[in-house]
């Protein structure tokens, strides 16, 4: 599945399907909430956070995909992220864009 940023894909016609998307309500643990308090007193990156972070935006985009693959798409196109604070030390990630399906 071809996954781009931009809203079309270059050389290509394409027929818009509908607008897909995944989201993933993640929470931090406390082994995180230790060293990331630790690296408050040294500065620098929240390592744990950022591994964190990036393992949600993989299932939202995942989800996202796998309904695209519903609609039979052979892209999604005009992809964008955000993020949301759920309640204290949980983020709901989403990706979504628009699934297109590439004309012959």
């Amino acid at each position: 599945m071809k996954l781009l940023n931009i809203d079309y894909i270059p050389g290509k016609e394409i027929e818009a399907l509908d607008v897909v998307k995944g989201t993933v309500v993640y929470t931090k643990n406390v082994g995180r909430d230790f060293m990331a308090a630790m690296k408050n007193l040294v500065g620098g990156e929240l390592v744990g956070y950022t591994q964190m972070l990036n393992e949600a935006r993989q299932m939202a985009v995942k989800r996202m995909v796998d309904a695209a693959e519903l609609l039979e798409a052979d892209a999604v196109i005009n992809i964008r992220y955000g993020t949301s604070s759920v309640m204290s030390g949980a983020a709901e990630i989403i990706a979504y864009g628009t699934a297109v399906k590439i004309k012959e």
